[in-house]
């Protein structure tokens, strides 16, 4: 049964030691509280003080507006401000740390006795921290435009004005809501701006503030502290420089929404254009749902289309089948049949629909209406075997998604490379998933795409989709890995010649950190390192491995890690559905596959060819045992998922007899695949 948490009662004074004498200070603290009986996050405390914010004080009674400021960090869901029973605002669901200052309407006060109502009607579990609240006497309006600062921000070399995200925090660290309005050239919300040209007139209250500026992971970070008293006006001039050297390499952003026509999350298809320009996106995929919403007039309308090549495509958003991006699609045409009963058939109908797309399975360990379509219910991971047989409709794969980050940030990467053992030659993308202005930030998670990135307003998309189509690519969330294998990178078919030279490289700006590279063949992890000193600007990590030459074809994959980003200007967000109360947030750089001809053939052969081929060619347990000792623990995996797919009632018995005489690897496969399989019923 659920406890019904108390209220929070704080009875309150007059104005505090410090506030200016008419305003009215409520509580000078924060107050964590609770929705629900669970804890959401294990860094807050175990017992929350309510699940409400009641506060009980004495005031004049208001014959004009007045304004309510206070601080809220990690809601995630809606929670609403009542004043003596009637309805101010509700604030808006963001884990940001933010300062929101609210209208509060004529004859709202009363003389005497007054009762302030901070509470939430949602039914998740969310642990929020409320408080330092204020009531000023001076209408809402005249508050947030107390003083002014215009900003510019300009790229060096050349000091050319460019599209940009301004962040405004307090000296504390928390966004802090602007006078400003959306409009034309500049999308607003507490706190950030970004702007078509990279300069914006911002209206604060006084203040003390550190202003920040960027364009996104390619970028450094310029800051600059103002002090602002009433009535003050400033300029500030910030530079930015690009960081990151992605040449050769654009930006595409796989799962890209508005609120517009998703009718959910807060950014207009106009502004979603200033966020495009903004975060320095280059090729973004218009995927709202089950529609096809052609970015190319709204961008030009906007001014920003020089900056990035639009795709048009769609989200294919089915009941209980997962969710796909298809892309590039005609602009008319035949719709895909969302309802499909299965895969199979929803894959005829994407075929009929685009010619040779790519097909993206979107946050694969999500679940959405009931359906996680990589859950261990229906799906062994190690070995990426769907339990039911169904044939993924993909020809991509979501490994990280910045609008709903895992608690494991390795999974989906784990559960890529399974696939790939299993013959699924899949692309592997990240994205942002955003629907918002700047609560999930649109490009956080990104694919770089092998192609010429000169000229991003007209970026040649025959070439990007061959390279999609090739896995031409890496993933980034804020770090970036790169990969070259005896002189060849992601997508391409290496013959080796001896040992394998492997040298990798973590990109990344000045503001992320790498801590961790790794590098795995065939999905299994042969070498690791911690990377000292991971805060340059650029280049984090540079180094060559040596790998022994395989007697059998593989695919040697990168991943470099480090811890999240808490900074204003581009946080990280929190799982959005997580499997544990724990939070280690964290960046990651995903390389594309590198696949190695080990047996010369000439071809690439995937783990599953050759556990077929062997499985074909004995049926003698021992003798299989022997013959899987010539490969890696991938091909022992596969191989007990066709054994057990051949005989289901008599699987157990013999991989008992396989694991009798099996080699190291072999033995650690099977049991893997074991492991999985018994973990899953």
């Amino acid at each position: 049964m659920r406890r019904a948490w108390p209220v929070l009662l704080v009875a309150c004074g007059a104005a505090l030691r410090g506030a200016p004498a008419a305003d009215l200070v409520l509580t000078g603290r924060m107050h964590h509280l609770r929705l629900g009986d669970a804890r959401e996050w294990d860094e807050f405390p175990e017992q929350a003080e309510a699940a409400a914010l009641v506060l009980h004080f004495d005031a004049s009674a208001n014959r004009n507006e007045r304004t309510l400021r206070l601080r809220h960090r990690d809601l995630k869901q809606s929670w609403c401000v009542r004043l003596n029973g009637r309805d101010v605002a509700c604030l808006p669901p963001d884990e940001a740390d933010t300062i929101s200052y609210l209208a509060v309407p004529p004859d709202t006060l009363r003389g005497g006795g007054n009762e302030l109502r901070i509470a939430s009607g949602g039914t998740a579990p969310d642990d929020v921290l409320i408080g330092d609240v204020t009531v000023i006497d001076r209408p809402r309006a005249e508050v947030m435009a107390e003083a002014t600062v215009d900003v510019s921000v300009h790229e060096q070399p050349g000091d050319r004005a460019v599209p940009a995200r301004i962040t405004v925090a307090d000296e504390h660290g928390a966004l802090v809501s602007l006078g400003n309005a959306t409009d034309a050239t500049h999308a607003v919300r507490p706190g950030v701006v970004y702007s078509a040209n990279g300069a914006a007139r911002l209206q604060l209250p006084a203040g003390r503030y550190v202003i920040y500026a960027g364009r996104g992971f390619e970028y450094g970070v310029d800051r600059v502290a103002v002090d602002l008293a009433r009535g003050a006006t400033a300029s500030r001039r910030l530079t930015i420089r690009r960081e990151v050297d992605t040449r050769g390499w654009a930006a595409m952003d796989t799962h890209v929404h508005t609120g517009t026509f998703a009718r959910h999350g807060d950014a207009t298809i106009d502004e979603r254009m200033l966020t495009l320009a903004g975060e320095g996106i280059e090729l973004p995929v218009s995927s709202e749902h089950n529609s096809r919403v052609d970015f190319d007039g709204v961008a030009r309308a906007a001014g920003v289309r020089r900056y990035f090549t639009p795709i048009l495509g769609t989200e294919v958003t089915t009941p209980a089948l997962g969710h796909f991006n298809v892309f590039p699609i005609p602009p008319q045409g035949r719709a895909i049949e969302q309802r499909a009963p299965g895969w199979a058939q929803l894959r005829e109908s994407i075929d009929a629909a685009a010619e040779r797309p790519a097909i993206v399975l979107n946050h694969g360990r999500d679940v959405h209406g009931g359906f996680r379509p990589l859950g261990a219910e229906r799906h062994i991971a190690v070995a990426g075997e769907d339990r039911e047989g169904w044939a993924l409709p993909a020809t991509a794969m979501e490994v990280v998604n910045s609008g709903a980050v895992l608690s494991d940030g390795l999974a989906l990467p784990h559960d890529w490379m399974a696939l790939l053992n299993r013959g699924l030659l899949l692309t592997p993308v990240g994205s942002s998933d955003s629907h918002d202005v700047a609560r999930y930030i649109v490009g956080q998670g990104r694919t770089y795409v092998r192609c010429d990135d000169r000229r991003p307003g007209d970026i040649d998309l025959a070439r990007v989709m061959e390279s999609v189509r090739r896995g031409q690519v890496m993933v980034s969330y804020g770090l970036l890995t790169a990969i070259d294998v005896a002189g060849s990178g992601p997508g391409e078919l290496v013959r080796p010649r001896g040992e394998l030279a492997v040298r990798i490289r973590v990109h990344g700006p000045g503001w992320t950190r790498a801590q961790h590279v790794a590098l795995y063949v065939n999905g299994t992890r042969v070498r690791e390192e911690a990377i000292p000193d991971g805060t340059n600007a650029g280049v984090k990590w540079d180094a060559t491995w040596r790998l022994a030459a395989p007697s059998h074809d593989v695919h040697v994959v990168a991943v470099a890690t480090g811890p999240g980003v808490t900074a204003p200007y581009w946080p990280t967000a929190k799982p959005y559905q997580p499997t544990s109360t724990h939070l280690t947030p964290y960046v990651l750089g995903v390389s594309g596959a590198v696949f190695v001809d080990g047996d010369g053939s000439g071809t690439f052969e995937s783990a599953v060819a050759y556990a077929r081929r062997e499985l074909d060619a004995t049926p003698d347990a021992s003798a299989l045992a022997a013959r899987l000792g010539r490969y890696d623990a991938a091909v022992a995996t596969q191989a007990a998922s066709l054994l057990r797919a051949r005989d289901p009632a008599a699987f157990e018995a013999a991989i008992g007899a396989v694991l009798e005489h099996a080699p190291a690897q072999v033995a650690s496969g099977v049991r893997a695949y074991l492991h999985a399989w018994r973990a899953g019923r």
